[in-house]
């Protein structure tokens, strides 16, 4: 009885032991852990600090990085911002569909040739629209030949208009849901005019 007693006591002792060597309560210096490597990635987030303090490295002597604490150049002074753009686009809010049918022209066009926005338009499309609404706007796509969809409608035997097509690739209608966020603004433009092209081609 007392040995097995003495061996439980042992056992219970190596796995508090265990557990306490486990336990680390100031997070800004953590306990050793097995592979350290890739515990701690060496890729670094855009502007972040390169010199963590969770672990020593060795600091490379490059003024810019030093100076800026981080891990990325600053964008060059003068320099056009990425979130801004050349393009004069036209604001639409969801004000609803009716709404959005009033816009008849591109606002691509003061910057793009209609050529060149279609040929783009047209890439977008045949990744993201061509397979429910087809390659030719038909509205026989490979999911509707294959009866995984249904009620794709022909763009020829609706009323659209640039910016009624547009505001549904945005916000989204019946079982469409909106492209806001694999699209930005300028490719909804460009798939919403190549839209149009299919609309009004062989008409």
């Amino acid at each position: 009885m007392n040995k097995y007693f003495y061996e439980i006591i042992i056992i219970l002792n190596i796995i508090l032991s265990m557990f306490l060597e486990s336990c680390w309560f100031d997070k800004t210096k953590p306990n050793i852990v097995y592979m350290p490597d890739m515990y701690y990635s060496e890729a670094y987030e855009p502007y972040s600090d390169p010199y963590p303090s969770y672990k020593k490295t060795k600091k490379i002597q490059i003024p810019f990085f030093l100076k800026g604490k981080t891990s990325s150049l600053l964008p060059v002074r003068g320099t056009v911002s990425r979130n801004e753009t050349f393009y004069n686009l036209i604001n639409i809010e969801n004000k609803g569909l009716n709404d959005s049918k009033n816009i008849v022209q591109n606002p691509l066009y003061s910057n793009e040739k209609k050529e060149i926005i279609i040929k783009k338009g047209k890439k977008i499309y045949e990744i993201n629209c061509s397979i429910c609404h087809g390659k030719n706007g038909d509205g026989e796509g490979e999911l509707v030949k294959h009866e995984k969809i249904f009620g794709i409608p022909n763009y020829k035997d609706r009323d659209l208009t640039i910016g009624s097509v547009y505001s549904v690739v945005t916000y989204g209608k019946n079982n469409m849901n909106s492209y806001a966020s694999q699209l930005n603004e300028i490719d909804r433009w460009r798939v919403s005019e190549y839209v149009m092209f299919l609309k009004n081609k062989n008409k």
